[in-house]
């Protein structure tokens, strides 16, 4: 078993902001999968919400301080 940082959810929804907010560092980037430690399919999803909640102004494109 590897030693996962964060729990992988079976889905990644685009309006689940808290969620999302776990796998962004402070400036709001998305965090690599040698960090996180996720499959590169929850990797995937999870790059399509970021983008999706972006869009939507659920989450911002750049932040100072997102945390």
């Amino acid at each position: 078993m590897s030693n996962s940082k964060f729990r992988e959810p079976a889905y990644v929804d685009y309006k689940d902001v808290e969620l999302i907010k776990r796998y962004l560092n402070e400036q709001g980037k998305i965090l690599p999968r040698r960090i996180t430690n996720v499959s590169a399919k929850f990797q995937r999803q999870l790059t399509r919400a970021v983008k999706r909640a972006r869009h939507v102004a659920l989450i911002p494109f750049v932040a100072d301080s997102l945390k």
